[in-house]
């Protein structure tokens, strides 16, 4: 069972309540029949307190699933309905912030495929392709790159990277390997090889706290990289998947060293070597996240959490984390550069080759 946070614990606030329902009428998106059913029923449970009136009828549909809704939650107090509809609401409205966000707050660099933010102390990168799923493109590698090495140098204590929308990240763009420059694919191999460990670089050496709050699920490059982060909070809601070999490729992001060190090498590989896809429950119990938060209250008890961490002396945070990272940066280097070695390699292969031409091939159909 997930842990109920100390707000929780305690509900709330007349006043936070009633501005969460002004914030629900605000959303634009709709956000499916599922939740709109946990709202109407904590709102119920709030404001009147356990299911008290009759069973519709069966054939009352529609008054049939919100009795159901309002019924399941049984005994649960009014004070922790009113947080739960508050936490709720406030998930909500933080997932469609990035879609009605014009221009990143606190930072002079606009960016084409992220967001930047820096508040409270916290530099924030948020992918920023949420009609894609967050895949990442050449484009957004380099930016991704020149966000790191801008938020490593800035005053923020610590620096969060999460995604907008559904989606934490799919992985790479596979229409990355349609854009087949004058040289041909063995350009084409050698350039991205060489933008991929100038990427991974720039996750080992940065010098501040690197904390990944995962909003959804994550695929590949998004999964291996999790190693080199310091903290890594993700929503029940979170998937975690690397399905390398079924498209003829093999891991990065020192992922083949990194992975079997945190949670054991029959773990390992089966994410690396058979494409198993983890839930975050699984996820966390294997040592890839920190910890995982109910959907409901991810945003606020995440963010509670964060700010809390900001408050920290910075300098002292950011040595202590040179420190630990400095026992093995040179052999993460080694094996940065191996990973790309080898992903060049089967870049070339006539493997992978046909594994991307039967993926758009399947994507045609669809």
């Amino acid at each position: 069972m997930f842990r109920a946070s100390k707000a929780a614990l305690m509900g709330a606030s007349v006043e936070e309540f009633n501005a969460a329902k002004e914030k629900l009428g605000a959303l634009k998106k709709d956000p499916g029949n599922e939740v709109k059913l946990t709202i109407h029923a904590l709102f119920k449970q709030a404001t009147q307190g356990p299911c008290n009136t009759p069973k519709p009828s069966m054939l009352d549909f529609v008054n049939k699933a919100k009795w159901d809704a309002w019924k399941s939650l049984g005994s649960l107090s009014q004070e922790e309905a009113r947080r739960q509809y508050v936490d709720l609401i406030t998930s909500l409205v933080g997932a469609e912030a990035p879609a009605v966000a014009a221009q990143p707050t606190g930072s002079t660099k606009s960016f084409q495929t992220l967001l930047i933010s820096t508040e409270d102390n916290i530099t924030t990168i948020r992918l920023n392709r949420p009609e894609k799923k967050n895949a990442i493109t050449a484009e957004m590698y380099n930016e991704l790159i020149e966000a790191l090495d801008l938020a490593g140098k800035d005053d923020s204590v610590i620096t969060v990277i999460t995604g907008s929308g559904d989606y934490y990240c799919s992985g790479n763009d596979l229409n990355n390997f349609t854009k087949i420059p004058e040289g041909g694919v063995e350009k084409m191999a050698k350039d991205a090889g060489q933008l991929l460990r100038r990427y991974v670089k720039a996750y080992i050496d940065f010098p501040k706290p690197l904390i990944g709050v995962i909003n959804g699920p994550a695929v590949g490059v998004s999964v291996t990289l999790l190693g080199l982060f310091d903290v890594v909070y993700a929503t029940e809601r979170a998937t975690f998947h690397t399905p390398f070999s079924q498209l003829g490729q093999s891991p990065e992001g020192c992922s083949s060293y990194l992975f079997p060190k945190m949670m054991g090498a029959a773990k390992a590989s089966e994410m690396l070597l058979f494409n198993k896809k983890l839930t975050a429950a699984q996820a966390c119990d294997v040592g890839l996240l920190t910890e995982v938060f109910p959907e409901s209250s991810f945003q606020s008890e995440v963010w509670t959490r964060l700010k809390a961490y900001a408050k920290l002396p910075r300098n002292s945070l950011a040595l202590s984390k040179q420190l630990i990272r400095a026992v093995e940066k040179e052999k993460l280097y080694a094996i940065n550069d191996a990973e790309v070695e080898r992903l060049v390699e089967r870049w070339l292969s006539d493997e992978c080759m046909q594994a991307i031409m039967s993926f758009f091939q399947a994507k045609s159909k669809l």
